[in-house]
């Protein structure tokens, strides 16, 4: 997540370097740089306000060698600059900010300097956003964002990484540490799962990690930004992200009912209009690949390091405002909905609305996912 211009992220950072990387390249193309501000930023990155002497202003990330999880920071560099350009396909209205210039040897962009819509930033209380409704605009921009790419753009963008028989084989062993009993046949639909999961050859240019925050509601509508993880794939992936509860995002939520019927059919027509066609894919397979990952109970830095399904029942530890046994036993629910009526997911289902009434039955107080409406702006 970084700085552009979100409701309340304004925060300079005095424990980082605050002289921006201006450099005589981007001097050269773009104008003096008259001042800069520090922004709030993850650990992966720096960004900067930018003033230029014409009174225009832009944004500056830099992609920094910490925080990186697995990939180094010209690999994240390279990776954020091809996501930005193939973006910039998008017809108006844009569905990410313009990408002004680049400077490869510094791992610096300059982007689009972007506002948040002023009636979105009055909080209805401590640390939450509006209750307006904002599901259906960002369901069209992510349908719109994903219909840009197709086969011939394969190799642009590393291809996405769904889970992997390991994963299975962790939730399968949580089920165990729960005492709870996998039914016949469940095995052999997670080892499905996995190879449907990796053998699509889809190319939906996807974010990577469509978070609250990575969503900025413009007055011309919804723009993504920080594309580090782009990747191409299936878009349903990340359409999932409605109902598994954003699994790659701190800000966890629920989003149910009309609202997410409403914005589902909002990323669907959507898909319709640009492409001609329905989405393809599997929705209950792109949840269901969200709830073996345990890698999506933690932030990334802690990703690739540990077994975090078989953390779950030691400790229910906590990423953001949400524990783990609540993000699974969220999942969980999901899954066991969607099966009911998936023939190569049935047995799963089962064992997943089992393993939910376990987590229940050892921890009492998990809370329910807050709703969409509570979202952190």
């Amino acid at each position: 997540m970084i700085g552009f211009v979100r409701c309340g992220a304004d925060s300079t950072m005095t424990i980082m370097p605050t002289r921006v990387p201006w450099s005589d390249k981007l001097d050269s193309s773009l104008g003096r740089a008259v001042n800069a501000k520090l922004l709030e930023s993850s650990p992966r990155s720096l960004v900067w306000r930018v003033g230029l002497r014409d009174g225009s202003r832009v944004i500056v990330k830099q992609i920094t060698v910490r925080g990186g999880a697995g990939e180094d920071a010209d690999t994240r560099y390279a990776r954020e600059t091809a996501g930005l350009r193939l973006a910039g396909r998008a017809a108006a209205p844009a569905v990410a900010p313009a990408l002004l210039a680049t400077d490869a040897e510094s791992r610096v962009m300059v982007l689009e300097h972007l506002e948040q819509r002023a009636d979105l930033c009055a909080p209805v209380g401590p640390g939450l956003g509006t209750n307006g409704d904002w599901m259906p605009g960002y369901a069209e921009s992510l349908a719109r964002l994903h219909a840009l790419t197709g086969p011939d753009d394969a190799g642009a963008l590393p291809a996405w990484s769904g889970p992997t028989p390991a994963d299975a084989a962790s939730f399968l062993a949580l089920a165990g540490t729960l005492d709870v009993a996998a039914p016949p046949g469940a095995e052999v639909e997670l080892a499905a799962l996995v190879e449907r999961l990796g053998d699509t050859p889809y190319h939906a240019l996807l974010h990577g990690d469509p978070c609250p925050g990575n969503d900025l509601h413009t007055a011309t509508g919804v723009r993504f930004i920080d594309f580090e993880q782009a990747s191409l794939g299936n878009g349903l992936v990340e359409l999932a992200y409605l109902r598994i509860g954003f699994p790659t995002c701190w800000c966890a939520m629920s989003v149910t009912g009309a609202p997410l019927a409403e914005a589902e059919e909002a990323y669907r027509a959507t898909w319709r209009r640009l492409t001609g066609r329905d989405v393809p894919g599997d929705l209950a397979d792109a949840c269901a690949g969200w709830l073996i990952r345990g890698d999506a109970l933690v932030e990334r830095a802690h990703r690739d390091s540990t077994d975090h399904l078989a953390r779950v029942p030691v400790e229910d530890f906590t990423w953001g405002y949400v524990s783990a046994s609540e993000r699974l036993v969220h999942r969980l629910g999901v899954v066991a909905e969607l099966a009911r009526d998936h023939e190569a997911l049935r047995a799963v289902g089962r064992l997943s609305e089992a393993m939910a009434l376990r987590l229940l039955e050892r921890r009492p107080g998990l809370r329910p996912l807050p709703p969409h409406s509570a979202r952190p702006w």
